[in-house]
Parts: C-alpha cells; sequence; structure tokens
C-alpha cells in the first residue's frame, strides 16, 4: 500500500521532486483573488477526503474548521497556524493526515523545525512514563531505563497529555500517538521534536522552555529510590540528526537484518518497508534466506519499529501458506470522481489520473464513488517452495498502514504467532492508497490529503490488534538490556519442537 510516511518524504517517481518545486502560484501570497487557507482546507477536506465522517460527525467537523478559522486569524505567526493546522488534522482521526514535516518548504522546515530545543536523550513512552533508551547528552548522565520525571518543570505526564491532540493515528488508538511521540532514531525529523520544540520551545514561550540552552531534568535512575535533579545541553537539528539510524532506503544495499541463531531459529529484523525508491532486488534477498529455512526451528519477524511501505509481507505470508490467500474484501471509496478545477493548483501528486477517476468510479451513495478496481485483485498467489518453519511475528504500536495489514493477515489465517503489544493502524480500516499534496497560498504549509478510503464491509472495533502473547515493554527491562519480547518468542518456538 502507497501510504508510508517516507514514501510522501521519498516520493514514488517524482512524486515528492513536484512537491518540493510547487507551482509558484501556490507558493505565493494571498491575493485578491486567491481563496483564504482554511476556506482552501475547509473545501479541501469536505470534498476529497474519505475518512473525514469516519469518526466524527459532519457537525463536529463543522465546529472544528470553525474555531480552526478563528485561531487562524488570531494568532497569525506560522508557529502557531503550523499547531492549529496539525490539530485540526488529527481531529479528523487518520493516521495519513498532517501537515508533513517531509513535505514542506525548505524555509518552513527552517522555521519551525530547526531549534535548539531538543532533549538530549532518546527514549520511549511506557504508559505515561518518559522512558531514556539511550543518552545523547555526551555526559553519561542517562542510564538506559531512567524515568524522567520533568523537564523544566513541566511534568512529563502532563506533557504528554498535552501533545497527544497534535498527533495522527487511525481512530481513538493513542497507543500509536504514544508510539509517534517516543524519541528513536527512526526518522530524520521525529514527531517528538517537533511538536514539542513547537509549543514548548517557542519564541517567548512562558513555560517549559529550555533556559540558556539547558534543559531542567528531574528523573529516577535506574534501581534509585529517590529523583535527582540535572542541566543537560539541548540539542539542535543537527546534533540530534547525528543519532540517525535508519537505513538508506533508496540505495542498492539490503537494509534487513538476518540473523541464524545458535538455537536454530531465524531472525529477520525489518524496521522499515519504504522501499519505492529503492534498487535494492529485496524480494530476491527475502526468497533466498526463506529458502535456507529447512531445518529450522522458527523464524521471528520482528517488524516493532515498521510503520509500513510496500507490502514486503506478502512474500512471507505467500511462502508459508502454501495456497492462494484470498484477502479480506474493503470497500475502496473516495469522494468525487473530478477534482473541482480551481483546486488542481494546490494539489501536488505524483499520478495526475487521481484527479480524475472517471470510469474507474461508480456512484455509491450521496457520500461515496466506489472504485471498481486498484492495483490487484484481491488474491495473494502462492509461491514456491512452501515454507513450513513456524513464524512469530514481533508487534507494537508502531505497526500501521502496510504493517498492519501483514498482521492481520497473519493472525486471520493463522499462519504465524504475534508476541508483543497491541498494533497501531485501526480494524475500522484507514485511508491511504493515492495522495494529494496540499499547499496552502498564504502560509505556504502543506497537508497530506490521502484520497482512497478502506472501509471493511463487516462493523470492527476502534482498536488496533492484540498479539496472542502480549509481552508489555517496562523501564526495567530497558535498563536491564533485556529483550523479553523476543526471548517470550524464541520460548515459544523451541516449546513447539
Amino acid at each position: 500500500m502507497l501510504n508510508r510516511r517516507h514514501f510522501l518524504a521519498q516520493g514514488a517517481g517524482t512524486a515528492l521532486a513536484t512537491a518540493a518545486a510547487f507551482p509558484s502560484a501556490a507558493r505565493a501570497a494571498t491575493t485578491a483573488s486567491a481563496p483564504s487557507d482554511i476556506a482552501l482546507v475547509r473545501e479541501i477536506v469536505t470534498t476529497l477526503h474519505p475518512g473525514l465522517y469516519r469518526y466524527n460527525s459532519p457537525k463536529t467537523i463543522d465546529q472544528a474548521l470553525s474555531k480552526l478559522e478563528l485561531t487562524w486569524s488570531d494568532t497569525p505567526d506560522l508557529s502557531s497556524r503550523y499547531l492549529h493546522l496539525s490539530r485540526f488534522l488529527a481531529t479528523i482521526k487518520c493516521g495519513h493526515s498532517y501537515a508533513n514535516f517531509f513535505n514542506q518548504t525548505k524555509q518552513v522546515k527552517a522555521d519551525l523545525f530547526d531549534r535548539r530545543t531538543r532533549l538530549p536523550f532518546a527514549f520511549k513512552w511506557i504508559g505515561n512514563q518518559m522512558v531514556v533508551t539511550e543518552d545523547q547528552s555526551g555526559t553519561n548522565s542517562l542510564p538506559r531505563g531512567t524515568v524522567i520525571k520533568e523537564v523544566n518543570g513541566i511534568d512529563t505526564r502532563a506533557m504528554l497529555a498535552r501533545l497527544l491532540p497534535y498527533v495522527r493515528a487511525d481512530g481513538h488508538n493513542d497507543a500509536k500517538r504514544r508510539a509517534l511521540l517516543s524519541m528513536t532514531g527512526a526518522d530524520e525529523l521525529e514527531t517528538f521534536d517537533i511538536f514539542h520544540g513547537l509549543i514548548y520551545g517557542a519564541p517567548g514561550s512562558s513555560e517549559g522552555e529550555p533556559r540558556e540552552g539547558f534543559h531542567r531534568l528531574r528523573m529516577r535512575l535506574p534501581n534509585s529510590a529517590s529523583d535527582v535533579w540535572v542541566d543537560l545541553p539541548a540539542l539542535t537539528l543537527a546534533e540530534r540528526q547525528a543519532f540517525y539510524k535508519a537505513p538508506n532506503y533508496r540505495g542498492d544495499t539490503p537494509v534487513w537484518e538476518w540473523t541464524m541463531r545458535p538455537d536454530g531459529i531465524a531472525v529477520l529484523k525489518m524496521d522499515g518497508w519504504a522501499l519505492y525508491n529503492s534498487t535494492w532486488k529485496w524480494e530476491a534477498w527475502l526468497n533466498d534466506r526463506l529458502d535456507s529455512l529447512s531445518g529450522a526451528k522458527g523464524l521471528i519477524v520482528d517488524i516493532r519499529e515498521n510503520e509500513g511501505g510496500l507490502d514486503c509481507g506478502d512474500i512471507l505470508l505467500s511462502r508459508l501458506a502454501g495456497k492462494d490467500i484470498i484477502k479480506p474484501r474493503a470497500d475502496r471509496l473516495v469522494r468525487y470522481q473530478k477534482t473541482p478545477e480551481h483546486l488542481n493548483r494546490y494539489l501536488d501528486t505524483w499520478d495526475d489520473s487521481f484527479r480524475n477517476w472517471g470510469d474507474q468510479v461508480e456512484p455509491l451513495n450521496d457520500r461515496f464513488y466506489k472504485l471498481k478496481r486498484w492495483d490487484d485483485d484481491g488474491i495473494l498467489a502462492a509461491k514456491g517452495p512452501r515454507v513450513t518453519t513456524p513464524m512469530v511475528v514481533l508487534t507494537s504500536a508502531q505497526n500501521s498502514s502496510a504493517t498492519f495489514q501483514f498482521v492481520s493477515l497473519t493472525k486471520k489465517l493463522g499462519l504465524g504467532t504475534l508476541v508483543g503489544e497491541a498494533t497501531g493502524g485501526n480494524q475500522r480500516g484507514i485511508n491511504g492508497g493515492a495522495f494529494f499534496f496540499a499547499r496552502l497560498p498564504e502560509s505556504g504549509i502543506e497537508f497530506d490529503v490521502p484520497l482512497i478510503g478502506y472501509f471493511p464491509q463487516h462493523q470492527k472495533p476502534d482498536a488496533g490488534l492484540s498479539p496472542d502473547l502480549a509481552v508489555p515493554l517496562s523501564a526495567k527491562a530497558i535498563a536491564d538490556g533485556a529483550d523479553n519480547q523476543l526471548d517470550t518468542a524464541v520460548r515459544h518456538l523451541l516449546r513447539r519442537t
């Protein structure tokens, strides 16, 4: 599914090259003939967004748009407007609708994101606890498993509560929002850094900002019964990016890890499937390794840090199933047959056929058109030779989009055991598949608009998918350097043999 955030950043073909070089008319200041930014937001989302009313009533959306219009007029600075737009888009409860950090112009990125406000450590949110996973301060003051309780006088639980309403996720899946607000080093621009910097680091901010370039932290060290305070330097964007860990998804070298353990269990670590522009022959690489599993006691597929991208997991499923897989049917719905001509100057995309679905759609009701076809026929063909090695999939709240679909099929078909935490995504369906990148003419801010809504044909819960064996993270495990989820997967597989 073409709906991973790195896809929007890296592009398919010329997607982002075009987005970064928007027509000058779309970058120009508002003129007498140009609509206001919020008038455009209103028309774009109500005309084009297929999931606008999946979790909200029309009245709720109208009220949110009216509030956005008022705050937009009252706070004309770019930082405030970016925050107000982000908060509105988050109310849609769509994991692919946001003011995409990667798709902003260089000037907007510099004005909003390049601030010396970043906390000098990586961390994960475990419930409401901010737990350090890496000290980036250069002082060795923050061992793994340290719990940060206050940042510059702000209780971290209150900080989390304030940041959550700005974060994209499908439905009411706050575990996904917490995962995005964790600071992992997986992205060059991190969700936490962006919103924390804008809310607690804006010029003139009265609370929570670093003082003279330092953050004041109250924290509980591992195996300690009392809190300590420390002053540590705030990081710049460049200093944070020095800790960026993701491989090069545009290159020709492997980006996944394959390890055959001494106990006969293979571990396949797949932190990303954003291989749209990669020249690496990943299909052949993966098939070769699956061919080597004869006699192995198990296969562990680790996708805990993987939001999605291409449907790379289909190869695993097709090799395990031994027969064709009929994917669960979902209605693929769009809101329009042809985009209004006056909107096109503000909407960029990598495929202009999205502007006019033509005879690819048929009317469904007074709100939707139904897409007659898309890139596949809903059948995943079996591929051989069949893999009979038992599989465990390590899951987390990061799993949404293509990884959510992979986990869902694995669970539905009984092709593997899920170990870890509940996924991101949502059983009620997602929006994605095709996108417009909308640029607002007055502010210059871009936001992503998914165009296809995937709706299950039967009522589903407003939730992610639960694992078969739940193994929550803990601060103690992080402090001890333990991977309890992987250990549980290994024990499960060894018991089967």
